[in-house]
C-alpha cells in the first residue's frame, strides 16, 4: 500500500494519460475507492465515452458518484477510510459555467470542503492555458478561469502531478 497523501492535484492535457495515472494512484492508496465524476453526456458520442470509460476501469472495487455540480456534498459524507477520486475539475467547471452558477464561490465551496474531509483526495484537471490565446470572448474566460481554478487547488495540494504521454512529474512534492 503506498501512501497518498491528503490532497493530490493531477495535471496535464486532454488524453494525457492523468486520469489512469490518478486511478492508479488512488486504487494503490487502499482504503474505500469513490470515484466522484462530474461529465454529463449531453450528447451520444459523450454517453459512449463514459460507457467505455466505466465498463474499462471502474469495475474493481470502485463506488461511483456522479457529480457534475455539487461534489461538496458527497465530500462532506466521505469518511478517513475514503480515497477519492475527482475527475474531473475541469468538467465541473464547464458544468459551473454552463449552469450560470458562480464558479469562484463554488471554488471556495469546494476548498473548504476539502480542508475539512477527513478523506484523501485526488483531484484531475486540464491544463488549458499551454495553447494558442482563443479567438473568442467565452473560451478566453473559460481558459481564464480554469488557469485560476488550477492555481487555486495546486496551491492546498500537498502533491500537484503533470502527466503528459502517460509519464508523471512531480511539480510540487514527491512521487509516492
Amino acid at each position: 500500500m503506498m501512501e497518498l497523501p491528503k490532497l493530490t492535484l493531477l495535471i496535464g492535457g486532454a488524453a494525457s494519460g492523468k486520469s489512469a495515472y490518478a486511478e492508479g494512484l488512488v486504487r494503490d492508496a487502499g482504503g474505500a475507492r469513490i470515484y466522484l465524476a462530474t461529465a454529463e453526456a449531453w450528447d451520444d458520442e459523450m454517453r459512449a465515452k463514459i460507457d467505455a470509460h466505466k465498463a474499462a476501469r471502474r469495475l474493481d472495487g470502485w463506488r461511483t458518484i456522479e457529480a457534475p455540480l455539487d461534489i461538496t456534498d458527497a465530500l462532506s459524507k466521505a469518511g478517513s477510510d475514503d480515497v477519492i477520486l475527482i475527475d474531473c475539475a475541469t468538467m465541473w467547471l464547464s458544468n459551473l459555467l454552463h449552469a450560470e452558477r458562480d464558479w469562484l464561490v463554488e471554488a471556495d465551496k469546494l476548498l473548504s470542503a476539502i480542508a475539512t474531509t477527513p478523506a484523501r483526495i485526488a483531484i484531475v484537471s486540464n491544463e488549458t492555458g499551454q495553447g494558442i490565446v482563443p479567438e473568442n470572448a467565452l473560451a478566453r474566460s473559460f481558459r481564464q478561469a480554469q488557469g485560476e481554478l488550477n492555481q487555486r487547488l495546486a496551491a492546498k495540494a500537498d502533491l500537484v502531478v503533470a502527466v503528459m504521454a502517460g509519464l508523471p512529474l512531480a511539480l510540487k512534492g514527491q512521487l509516492p
